[in-house]
């Protein structure tokens, strides 16, 4: 009894609730002592103070698939359903950074698309850090706007296959989502703007300085000058397994060439 969905919940994406999480993950969180403890006769008030005390996200880990009280704390959600203007107050909340991942992370699984947008791409501007454990158990820090890309983005996201959305576009092209203005570009406006009044040179120095030196801007460089790195490696690697593979291609050809020419002679009648 204590494992079922509440009677009245509503069916999300067709199906009970709780079966967005699969099943050998879910026995395994039905087993597990936080579970069992922690989330037994856990209301929706109750679960506030609960998530409050969270220090870290994460889905499975071990050999044995232990779950996260993270992803026991997401299938509570999904057994009692809170109502959706309390989810919306979790991922408005500054205060606690993990009770925020925790009210994306349910909004995402059970939201509409829209719902997705709209209330989870307000959270890229968040750049504080979060502490994730891995699949090895080990912990491992990321940033609230990667989760939340990751949540936009992937198909599985802390061991749970997450419900396909639609792409933004479809939904920009069908006027259920305003067309989505970029952080970058809304710098550059203010940079514009900025240029075209006549500030003091104290000033704007100082503001060139604080934009070049803002984290988030920090933060984006480092990713891009990352990937370019990943880029450049995985080209040099195509390319020496490119070269290798044509030296191999050469060497079998030159060895075949010669015993063909060995066999050939052997067979020769004019051969002494």
């Amino acid at each position: 009894m204590a494992n079922r969905t509440v009677k009245d919940a509503k069916t999300i994406h067709g199906t009970n609730p709780q079966y967005l999480i699969e099943k050998i993950i879910r026995s395994r969180i039905y087993d597990n002592k936080f579970w069992k403890e922690e989330c037994f006769a856990l209301s929706a008030e109750l679960l506030v103070d609960k998530a409050m005390l969270m220090r870290f996200i994460g889905g499975v880990f071990g050999g044995n698939i232990k779950p996260t009280p993270f992803l026991c704390l997401t299938l509570k959600m999904l057994q009692i359903q809170p109502e959706k203007d309390i989810i919306v107050e979790f991922i408005k909340n500054e205060e606690f950074k993990y009770v925020r991942a925790l009210g994306a992370f349910y909004m995402r699984l059970t939201g509409s698309s829209v719902d997705c947008y709209k209330y989870l791409e307000p959270l890229l501007a968040d750049s504080r850090k979060l502490r994730r454990q891995n699949r090895d158990g080990q912990f491992e820090l990321i940033y609230i706007d990667e989760f939340i890309d990751s949540l936009l983005r992937d198909e599985r996201v802390c061991d749970v296959i997450l419900p396909r959305i639609q792409s933004r576009h479809v939904l920009e092209e069908n006027n259920e989502l305003e067309p989505k203005v970029s952080i970058l570009e809304e710098d550059i406006e203010e940079g514009v703007e900025s240029s075209d009044e006549e500030e003091p040179t104290d000033k704007r120095r100082e503001k060139e300085h604080r934009n070049k030196h803002s984290p988030v801007k920090e933060k984006r460089r480092d990713r891009e000058r990352e990937k370019r790195n990943r880029d450049r490696d995985r080209d040099r690697r195509d390319r020496d397994r490119g070269d290798r593979r044509d030296r191999d291609r050469h060497r079998r050809s030159r060895s075949h060439d010669r015993e063909r020419s060995r066999r050939h002679r052997s067979r020769s009648p004019y051969r002494k």
